[in-house]
């Protein structure tokens, strides 16, 4: 057999486990706060910064509109956010956070360091993993 044909030699299967991996593990530590990993990434967004609009924010995530239209409507039902048609232009709309989503970001605090303890990994490390993802990411998508 080809050794560039056996599937633990290639990078598109360790990215694929690690990020099914990681999506598990943030589980039980959103649990908790009532959000899925999904809606984890829009509210972290949505902390940084409000009044994104759908398409800016599916820009952030690389997220398509079909994708976070559900995922919005579904945090904008737990009373986390609300959406808002631009009055200047109303195909577009943009997000808020209600104060109960302000709340969350209170008890979300302690979720990057309990992932970071279950890691086990040091903070240098993993920066150099995000940055070289987040590298890897843009050479990818510049094709």
């Amino acid at each position: 057999m080809n050794d560039a044909l056996q599937l633990d030699r290639q990078l598109c299967f360790a990215l694929y486990a690690a990020s099914r991996a990681m999506t598990q593990a943030y589980q039980p530590l959103l649990a908790p706060l009532g959000l899925t990993y999904p809606q984890y990434l829009v509210m972290l967004v949505l902390w940084e910064q409000e009044g994104l609009t759908v398409k800016q924010l599916g820009e952030r995530l690389a997220l398509d509109s079909g994708t976070l239209t559900p995922l919005l409507k579904r945090l904008e039902a737990a009373g986390r956010l609300r959406r808002q048609r631009l009055t200047e232009d109303e195909r577009q709309v943009a997000l808020w956070l209600t104060d109960e989503g302000r709340r969350l970001q209170a008890d979300a605090q302690t979720v990057p360091a309990a992932l970071l303890c279950r890691y086990g990994g040091e903070a240098e490390q993993i920066g150099a993993l995000r940055d070289a993802l987040h590298a890897l990411r843009r050479t990818l998508q510049d094709g």
